[in-house]
C-alpha cells in the first residue's frame, strides 16, 4: 500500500487537526471581523480552554493574530504563504491568466476567474476594468454558487450527479434577486446546460449583470471564467459581443489547458 496515499472517505478525522482547520476557516470568513473567544468557542461548540489553546499556538506560529488587547482573533500572516503557494503552483491559473487579462483590455469589463469548492466558488484570479475599480481584490474570497454565473455554470453540469453536494442547506438571499427556491434553481441551472452559459441577474450585487462558462479540461467541470458588467452599460448588441468573446475564450483556455487533472477535492458521494 502506498503510504504517500491520502485517505479516502471512512477514515476518521484527527480531533484536534479538524478543529484547527475549522478555526482557521472561521476566522478567514470573516475577513476583516476580528472575533472574541466567546464568539470562536460558540460558533465551533468546543470549550474556550481547548479554542484558546489552539489559538495561543497557531499565534506563536503566525497563523492567527491578535490585536494589542489580546482579546480580538484574526487570520495570520502565515495564511498569506498557503494561499500564495496554491495559486503559484495551479497548473491551470498560469494558463488562464493571460486570456482573461486579454479579454478584460478588449472588453473593458471586470473577468474572473474561479474554482468550485464544495457549495463556494474561490475566486483565483480577476482582471479588473478600467471604468470601475473595486477598494479590495477578490483573490481568495469566496461566494456561494447558487447565486454566482460562475458557480451556476459549473453546478449545471452536476445536475443529476451530485448537485446538492455542492447547495446549502438553506438557501440566503445576496439580493433580491437571488434564487432562492430548490425547484426553480433546478430550473435555472437547466437552462444554463441548453444554452451554454450562466446568468447571474443581480443576484450577487444590485446593478451588475454576470455571465458564467465552465471549463471543461476536467470532467465534471470545477474551473470557470465570467465576465461582471454593469446593467448601464449591457444593451442587447453589447449582450450578444459579451457572450462571444466569452465563448471564443473559453474554447481557447480548453484548447490549451492539460486534462483531467486534480484540482479540488470533490465531496464523497452521498455527503
Amino acid at each position: 500500500m502506498d503510504s504517500d496515499r491520502v485517505p479516502g472517505p471512512g477514515v476518521r478525522d484527527v480531533k484536534s487537526a479538524a478543529r484547527t482547520v475549522e478555526l482557521l476557516e472561521l476566522l478567514a470568513t470573516r475577513q476583516n471581523r476580528p472575533a472574541r473567544l466567546r464568539e470562536l468557542s460558540e460558533a465551533l461548540d468546543a470549550p474556550r480552554s481547548s479554542i484558546y489553546a489552539l489559538i495561543r499556538t497557531l499565534s506563536e506560529r503566525g497563523w492567527v493574530r491578535t490585536d494589542e488587547t489580546g482579546t480580538l482573533y484574526s487570520i495570520g500572516i502565515r495564511a498569506l504563504l498557503a494561499g500564495t503557494t496554491y495559486l503559484d503552483t495551479d497548473p491551470y491559473l498560469r494558463i488562464v491568466q493571460p486570456h482573461i487579462n486579454d479579454l478584460s483590455v478588449k472588453l473593458d469589463e471586470t473577468i474572473h476567474f474561479g474554482r468550485l469548492d464544495r457549495g463556494d466558488i474561490v475566486y483565483l484570479a480577476t482582471k479588473e476594468s478600467s471604468q470601475y475599480l473595486r477598494p479590495f481584490s477578490r483573490v481568495g474570497r469566496r461566494l456561494p454558487a447558487f447565486s454566482t454565473a460562475m458557480g451556476k455554470s459549473l453546478l449545471a453540469e452536476r445536475l443529476g450527479q451530485g448537485l446538492d453536494a455542492h447547495l446549502p442547506r438553506e438557501f440566503t438571499p445576496l439580493t433580491p434577486n437571488t434564487i432562492v427556491d430548490y425547484d426553480a434553481l433546478v430550473r435555472d441551472l437547466e437552462l444554463t446546460r441548453e444554452r451554454g452559459y450562466a446568468i447571474d441577474d443581480e443576484e450577487n450585487y444590485a446593478g451588475v449583470t454576470c455571465f458564467g462558462f465552465a471549463l471543461r479540461y476536467a470532467s465534471p467541470a470545477t474551473d470557470a471564467i465570467s465576465c461582471s458588467v454593469p446593467l448601464g452599460n449591457l444593451h442587447e448588441g453589447r449582450r450578444a459581443e459579451i457572450i462571444e468573446a466569452m465563448e471564443r475564450t473559453r474554447l481557447a483556455i480548453e484548447r490549451m489547458a492539460p486534462v483531467n487533472l486534480v484540482v479540488t477535492a470533490e465531496p464523497p458521494s452521498g455527503t
